[in-house]
């Protein structure tokens, strides 16, 4: 069999046997779930309940304040509480919108099936892709709707579906694929008629021969659709990666996946479209993998959007030590919480909790020019430059090496044998890239007024 890949990249311990056997465990909400209306990449939304408002399963309750934004659907029915500013899983304060269920989950009268792929439009399932607040599931969050309509100057002809799942420990999207195959095909099938693509491709890592092989079974009748296996090796997941090894393509520097003609989502993003054509219900809930050598129950779990963290872990049996580090997603690409009493979200694909031994990394050191966080950088980065000149304030020199280029998937850091901060620094860049040109963009505007008058 010929396994795919892309130049670069790492190889760090899987970590997914404690959870790749262990079939999706459904969990109740708890007493009180606390909806952020900020989800997504791109503008939040603005609350459609006030306090003491009754609510149920499937209601809107957040407005989008912008195009590029979904809307916020209540997960459970019951009284809010308060709509307020609480810490959310960024470490910021966010609009929440505080739920006190009353565990009938009575569902709203609206909600209704939305019909088959056959019978619907494809203007009419963009538009309920936008109705069902969908977002990318994979940890990125951008909006659905946007992605499925891209620029008209873009020539799409590839979609693909994210099946890697490279991060270790996460097997959320692993048992998605084997318990929900269906679903995973049928909303491939619907982004194929969304976008008038014909060709689909679907990539998993060969790690993963039972999903490969369900997923097989499951397109046979569908020649358009293709298994697309990849060889193990992170980050097998990251977009232009999977671009590259499905159809040959390179995204060019500064550009989309448009730009090289295809579209990415991930399996969990498509199986929620074929679930909410079946059903009529919006994204209330996802699957996270919770594990870490400080869980006593590692598992798969469907959980209630707005389920506090310490909930979760709560319902899945607790800790058996106190954890040192926890992780909301992978342990690539996720992020540290200082404090597991904030709301999991659309994003939550993982919580990840370490020992002491597992979250040691290790002192940082000089670089040692051994340049091997060049050979590992699936961007054809220099990220040790990118990092230095970072370091010295040098942003403009850290753009010339193309710092908006990373897609941070940290296998640099996890390289680097000095342990130095090349992730991290990068992430420092790019925000400061990005805020140098906002500010030459309003310089120019404000002078373009000036010279007008």
């Amino acid at each position: 069999m010929q396994l795919t890949t892309f130049r670069g990249g790492i190889h760090p311990k899987h970590n997914k046997s404690t959870t790749e056997h262990s079939a999706i465990e459904y969990l109740d909400a708890p007493d009180k779930v606390y909806i952020p209306l900020i989800q997504n990449i791109g503008a939040p939304c603005s609350s459609l309940v006030k306090k003491n408002d009754i609510v149920k399963v499937g209601q809107k309750i957040g407005e989008p304040l912008g195009f590029v934004s979904a809307p916020i659907h209540s997960s459970v029915s019951g009284k809010v509480i308060d709509v307020k500013k609480i810490l959310v899983n960024t470490g910021e304060k966010a609009d929440c919108v505080i739920i006190e269920n009353d565990k009938e989950y009575t569902i709203h009268e609206d909600i209704k099936p939305y019909g088959t792929i056959e019978e619907l439009s494809k203007e009419r399932l963009l538009e309920i892709v936008k109705e069902i607040g969908l977002v990318g599931m994979g940890g990125a969050t951008f909006p659905t709707h946007v992605k499925l309509n891209p620029p008209k100057d873009k020539v799409v002809d590839a979609i693909i579906l994210n099946g890697a799942e490279c991060e270790p420990y996460l097997t959320a999207d692993h048992r998605l694929m084997l318990e929900q195959t269906k679903d995973v095909v049928d909303g491939l099938r619907a982004i194929l008629k969304i976008t008038s693509v014909e060709n689909g491709y679907i990539g998993i890592e060969d790690n993963k021969p039972d999903c490969i092989e369900a997923i097989k079974k499951e397109v046979e009748k569908y020649p358009n659709i293709k298994v697309v296996t990849l060889k193990t090796k992170y980050p097998q997941g990251a977009e232009k990666q999977l671009i590259n090894v499905c159809t040959g393509r390179e995204v060019p520097s500064g550009g989309l996946p448009a730009d090289a003609g295809a579209i990415v989502d991930n399996v969990a993003t498509a199986a929620q479209i074929a679930k909410s054509l079946r059903t009529g219900l919006p994204l209330i809930e996802r699957i996270c993998t919770v594990t870490g050598g400080a869980i006593a129950n590692p598992k798969n779990v469907m959980f209630k959007i707005g389920t506090l963290y310490s909930d979760i872990v709560e319902m899945t049996g607790g800790f058996k030590e106190e954890p040192a580090k926890v992780i909301s997603g992978g342990p690539m690409m996720g992020v540290a919480l200082a404090n597991i009493n904030v709301p999991a979200n659309k994003g939550t694909s993982g919580i990840l909790c370490f020992t002491q031994k597992e979250a040691e990394i290790g002192e940082t050191q000089n670089c040692i020019r051994c340049a091997k966080c060049v050979g590992v950088c699936p961007a054809g980065l220099e990220p040790i430059y990118i990092s230095a000149h970072t370091l010295k304030d040098n942003f403009e020199k850290a753009e010339e090496y193309r710092a908006l280029d990373c897609i941070e998937c940290g296998s640099c850091s996890f390289i680097c044998p000095s342990k130095r901060p090349l992730l991290q620094s990068i992430r420092v860049a790019k925000r400061e890239i990005m805020a140098m040109r906002r500010k030459a963009q309003e310089k120019a505007k404000a002078e373009a007024e000036k010279n007008a008058k």
